[in-house]
């Protein structure tokens, strides 16, 4: 066990044993803080002046929530980015891994005869780890209860919505479901387990008819339901648990398998808070069907406009006090990030 592949572990120089906290906030921030190259990100963390990561980083300290997703973010393959960033922030256990975006398959994944490509990753990137997924919590990581399924074969999810005729054999043979990474993190509260379900999706457009970004992009969603349904290789945990990323799918609106978000909402599993904020009214895509203040994605109007993609779901075994999505500091209706953090408080049901 290296801090190559468990970052958690080599952190984690806090006592394990703390006081009890009866109200933890557990948030997901789509932050984009992705460069051109590997290590880039690290270097301007470094230089102590980039204002988007400067904004970054305040946003968070004003928000502080007890555990955090970031999902855009430039992943190593020994965190140094991701350490160096949460350096001011009080998270003493963090945990991340270079994911599947960027990363070489061998293979011309676009069939447009080029290989070696961004188009022929995993997933889309320049680089292994590009726009990456990275978790930073005030609460004891289980190192070894950590279950990362972000080798899994799409082929070998259940009723996998593969394309049929579009990836040869070969193709099928190395290529991932995740996009990214799907993790089950399990951490400390009150000396009783949470898990947090953390993941972000693939993008379900810039495809053809073939549609394999939206199919995968619901898959990746479906995945959770399959694993509460004990239908993967693992059974799932018996805890209270929390999923929470970005799922690139709004259950009204923009493009997408819709279906498959309605379907993770009323999961009778999980509860939906419905986080919601002031802005995302301000800021409303004309004839969205949607409720546009739990929106939490600010994009171009009007195509895809403004959707809701990043979620925090608690089980039902959680109760959930309050959430809000809190979009960093604004000009008017400027602001430098285009997702909201999503934040949601929860306590334990006695």
């Amino acid at each position: 066990m290296t801090c190559r592949l468990f970052l958690a572990l080599c952190l984690a120089v806090w006592p394990l044993v703390g006081q009890a906290q009866d109200r933890l906030r557990v948030a997901t921030w789509t932050v984009e803080l992705t460069r051109n190259g590997p290590g880039v990100l690290l270097r301007d963390i470094l230089k102590g002046d980039d204002a988007h990561i400067l904004a970054a980083q305040s946003h968070i300290k004003a928000l502080s929530p007890d555990v955090l997703l970031l999902v855009g973010f430039d992943t190593d393959l020994d965190g140094h980015a991701l350490a160096q960033f949460a350096r001011d922030l009080d998270y003493p256990y963090l945990f991340t891994r270079s994911g599947n975006s960027g990363r070489s398959t061998g293979i011309d994944m676009d069939k447009d005869g080029r290989f070696g490509e961004p188009e022929d990753a995993q997933s889309y990137g320049e680089f292994t780890g590009q726009g990456g997924i990275a978790f930073l919590s005030r609460l004891p990581i289980d190192v070894d209860g950590i279950r990362d399924f972000s080798e899994m074969l799409w082929r070998d999810l259940p009723r996998a919505r593969i394309p049929e005729g579009y990836f040869e054999p070969k193709d099928l043979d190395v290529l991932r479901l995740s996009s990214h990474a799907h993790w089950d993190i399990p951490v400390v509260w009150n000396d009783a387990p949470l898990h947090l379900f953390t993941y972000a999706a693939t993008s379900p457009v810039f495809d053809g008819e073939d549609d394999r970004n939206g199919r995968r992009n619901a898959d990746e969603t479906r995945f959770w339901q399959l694993y509460l349904d004990g239908a993967l290789a693992l059974p799932p945990p018996d805890a209270p648990f929390v999923i929470l990323g970005d799922s690139n799918l709004d259950p009204s609106d923009g493009d997408g398998l819709r279906v498959d978000m309605v379907a993770l909402l009323s999961d009778p599993r999980l509860q939906d808070p419905k986080p919601r904020s002031d802005f995302g009214a301000m800021i409303a895509t004309p004839d969205h069907l949607g409720d546009p203040t739990l929106d939490t994605a600010d994009w171009s109007d009007p195509v895809p406009g403004n959707l809701r993609v990043d979620y925090v779901l608690p089980s039902k075994a959680l109760h959930v006090i309050d959430a809000g999505v809190a979009w960093a500091p604004a000009d008017g209706l400027e602001t430098p990030f285009r997702h909201g953090l999503v934040w949601v408080d929860l306590a334990r049901i006695p």
